[in-house]
């Protein structure tokens, strides 16, 4: 067992409108919704609605990861390897394509709870592992713009420093293919105007 990741797109509008005792029992609904078979086969991209219970939101699954965050976790490890090796334009649009996303950049730590639910002390729900309101998605999406022409340039220093065959994110390939599938997030989370969370769900 190990941590996992789903990630949700939603009107933020509706979710702020909504009470915040009953916001996360909506978000797991959304995550997980009731009347889905357990068993039903999951498909890669998008789903929107997630659920008919929640119509303002969608849900977004990796291929490749079986739900997995490890695929995140060391697609962040790998560009740890490459960055400072990578020319200043690609690094600058990278560090802040994966740094909102799943890269934790130079010592930021910060907890992506943005006061979306009541205040507990000691609370039981499990910590968000993103929580981006819409004005913030269409930055994510000009750094894409930006980091993706750049990408190719990027193989070799990869090769010679990121590749792990055999592992999560083995070469490059994996590694680009990943962050094509959050560049799928952000733009269509943008498009609509909407914000993201990422539960470990």
């Amino acid at each position: 067992m190990g941590l996992d990741i789903t990630v949700l797109a939603l009107d933020w509008t509706e979710l702020e409108r909504t009470p915040r005792a009953e916001r996360q029992d909506l978000l797991y609904e959304a995550a997980c919704p009731e009347d889905l078979p357990w068993d039903a086969p999951s498909e890669a991209g998008w789903t929107i609605p997630a659920s008919p219970r929640v119509p303002w939101s969608g849900r977004y699954e990796f291929r490749d990861t079986l739900g997995s965050y490890k695929p995140h976790f060391w697609a962040a490890e790998r560009w740890d390897c490459v960055r400072e090796f990578a020319g200043p334009a690609a690094r600058r649009a990278l560090d802040g394509f994966l740094g909102h996303l799943i890269w934790a950049g130079e010592g930021d730590e910060d907890d992506p709870d943005t006061g979306l639910f009541p205040s507990d002390p000691q609370p039981w729900r499990p910590k968000l592992l993103l929580a981006l309101p819409p004005a913030t998605v269409p930055a994510l999406a000009a750094h894409w713009a930006r980091a993706e022409p750049l990408l190719g340039g990027l193989r070799e220093t990869y090769d010679a420093r990121a590749a792990r065959p055999g592992g999560w994110i083995a070469g490059f390939d994996e590694f680009v293919a990943l962050l094509r599938q959050w560049a799928d997030v952000v733009a269509e989370t943008s498009r609509r105007g909407w914000g993201l969370l990422a539960l470990p769900v």
